[in-house]
């Protein structure tokens, strides 16, 4: 009986775990399709355009420790609940953006003005960041917990990205429909519906939280600070998992952020599409997002079986083949969009098509990289948690650097960037991944050694 009471509330949490994972993607993926909208007002620069997703996983430098020492002080289930409320409050800056500000002039970039209103929006991607990042330091090692660690860990992982997909699939779909066409007038306030349901969503899954439990690990919430002779940073494998979670998410959000910018750039197709060029881009890469949901949806069910190291290995090299194939492709190439994706009619890139498709690879890459680079931490996984949302900075840094590339070199160009990225993360798969420390214990307590930190 006790037995199946604790299973009925795992169950329970997994729901919710996974519920909290697609508002994850829900904040993340507003950033760079409401990009377009500020890169338009700085004559198309996409490296401006980006600077609200930079603020939003900038918040991950300063936030991912802090967030996995919540987790030890306060416990999974509070930390959410401030995260939530943290969301709710980036999401209605956001939101002030659009509706002040447009008229106070506070400097200029390259030439163009600069309004308080882009500050405000920056400041609600910055105060957003901190919402997913301390999101992500609850999901991420609670579904590898309630799965047992492992293939079994991974499985979870996999399935609850499935749903983060689906949030991922529908946001810029929905952002580049509100936003259509763009023009000089076109502003935040024009998403304000998309920014509102989430301030509801927010807010009611604040609630509901409240009154769900949540099972916290042994080490959550303890009042008396626990001291460890070692710390994840003397684990090789995790060492280098925390370098490839900066590189992954570079990828994740640097494939489509700077493919919605290529495409919604209306210079570089035919001018019978440029009207609705923003509503094109987004449904393009909604299908990225959408390829990943089911990339993650279909390794739900073989991560019981095939290991996590395969996995990477795998879809690492095959985004590679298909990101070179999509560099030499000239992008007078193209392919009609089908009616049922878009019904407007529309010719785009074969590249277009190509970075679509590594939304298989990417799909499963977070839980494998963070299955892998967490075996055989045991006490040290909280911590290494929080090491690992703070990498997570890669989403801004590496995605910016590579629109700088584009802004140089050309769009395709960039994409060089995360070829290499790709080829450290095959690396990881290969060899780097191996626990080549397991002489360090890590069940019982032991008492600090200043020498190891």
């Amino acid at each position: 009986m006790e037995k199946s009471v604790k299973s009925n509330g795992n169950v329970v949490a997994i729901v919710v775990m996974f519920f909290i994972y697609a508002m994850i993607s829900f904040v993340t993926n507003l950033a760079a399709p409401i990009g377009t909208i500020w890169g338009y007002q700085f004559e198309g620069n996409s490296v401006i355009g980006m600077m609200g997703n930079m603020m939003n996983f900038l918040a991950y430098l300063f936030m991912g420790i802090p967030a996995g020492n919540l987790l030890v002080k306060i416990g999974y289930k509070k930390t959410a609940l401030w995260a939530l409320a943290v969301g709710f409050i980036g999401l209605f800056v956001q939101y002030l953006s659009g509706v002040t500000g447009a008229e106070t002039s506070i400097g200029n970039i390259g030439g163009s003005e600069v309004h308080l209103n882009f500050v405000i929006y920056l400041l609600g991607a910055f105060i957003c960041g901190f919402c997913v990042c301390m999101l992500n330091t609850v999901v991420c090692p609670m579904l590898n917990l309630l799965g047992g660690g492992g293939n079994k860990g991974n499985q979870l992982l996999q399935f609850g990205g499935a749903l983060n997909s689906l949030s991922g699939t529908l946001t810029p779909l929905f952002v580049g429909i509100l936003i259509g066409q763009l023009a000089p007038s076109s502003m935040v306030s024009d998403v304000a519906p998309l920014l509102f349901i989430g301030m509801g969503i927010f807010a009611v899954a604040f609630v509901i939280l409240n009154f769900v439990a949540i099972p916290e690990p042994q080490s959550a919430g303890a009042s008396k600070k626990v001291k460890y002779s070692h710390s994840p940073w003397n684990f090789r494998h995790t060492v280098l998992g925390v370098v490839g979670i900066f590189f992954y998410v570079g990828i994740e959000v640097g494939i489509p952020g700077t493919l919605n910018f290529y495409l919604a750039d209306q210079t570089s197709r035919g001018a019978e599409i440029a009207g609705e060029a923003s509503a094109i881009a987004g449904t393009i890469v909604a299908l990225y997002w959408l390829l990943m949901l089911v990339g993650r949806f279909l390794s739900g069910f073989i991560s019981g079986s095939v290991s996590s190291k395969t996995q990477l290995t795998v879809v690492s090299a095959t985004a590679i083949i298909f990101i070179v194939l999509a560099i030499f492709i000239p992008k007078t190439v193209t392919l009609p969009v089908p009616e049922i994706i878009y019904s407007g009619g529309a010719e785009v890139p074969v590249s277009a098509f190509l970075l679509v498709l590594c939304g298989l690879c990417t799909s499963i890459m977070w839980g494998g990289i963070f299955n892998l680079a967490v075996e055989g931490l045991g006490k040290y996984t909280a911590q290494a948690s929080g090491i690992f949302m703070m990498m997570v900075v890669g989403g801004g840094v590496m995605p910016l650097i590579q629109n700088t590339i584009a802004h140089a070199a050309g769009y395709m160009a960039s994409y060089w960037l995360v070829v290499a990225m790709l080829a450290y993360l095959l690396f990881y798969g290969l060899t780097g991944s191996k626990n080549v420390n397991t002489d360090i214990p890590v069940d019982e307590e032991e008492e600090l050694d200043p020498r190891n930190f």
